[in-house]
This record gives structure tokens, C-alpha cells and sequence, in this order.
């Protein structure tokens, strides 16, 4: 199966510009990185975000449903009250 040359991925736009040259031996030439590790430590970096981010997220859900909860005993205690 030949390669879709027309999808452009946003990682071959961001190596083609940090460096074109690189961009072109690694895609077109097909020669490999000097030193991989380096893309290694990236993508380690970057799956450690998006579980940051996705953290973060699962966060704030719960805080909404907290505030939700303590809005509602909130009401309750109100209503017992004037009851």
C-alpha cells in the first residue's frame, strides 16, 4: 500500500520547521535519526501531559460535582430549617 502523500501531519510541520534539512533526510530519504533517544525523552514528555491534562479534567468534574453536592445539602438544610 503506498503512502498517502496528501495528509500532512502537524509533527511533520513542526520537524520540517525546526529544521528542513532533518525533515527531508528522515521522510524522504528515509535515514535514520542520529539520536532517537531524543525522540524518546519527546514522546515520554508528551504522553506525561496529556495524563496531566486528562487529570486535570477528571479534577474538575469531580470539583463540580462537590460544589453541586454542597449546594444541594446546602438547599436541604435551608428547607429544614423554615420547616
Amino acid at each position: 500500500m503506498a503512502k498517502d502523500r496528501s495528509l500532512v501531519r502537524a509533527g511533520d510541520l513542526g520537524a520540517w520547521q525546526f529544521c528542513h534539512r532533518s525533515w527531508w533526510l528522515a521522510n524522504v530519504e528515509k535515514i535514520p535519526h542520529e539520536r532517537p533517544e531524543v525522540f524518546d525523552r519527546g514522546n515520554a514528555a508528551h504522553a506525561a501531559h496529556g495524563r496531566s491534562v486528562r487529570r486535570m479534567g477528571d479534577l474538575r468534574t469531580a470539583a463540580f460535582i462537590l460544589i453541586g453536592c454542597a449546594l444541594l445539602l446546602l438547599l436541604l438544610a435551608f428547607l429544614l430549617q423554615a420547616w
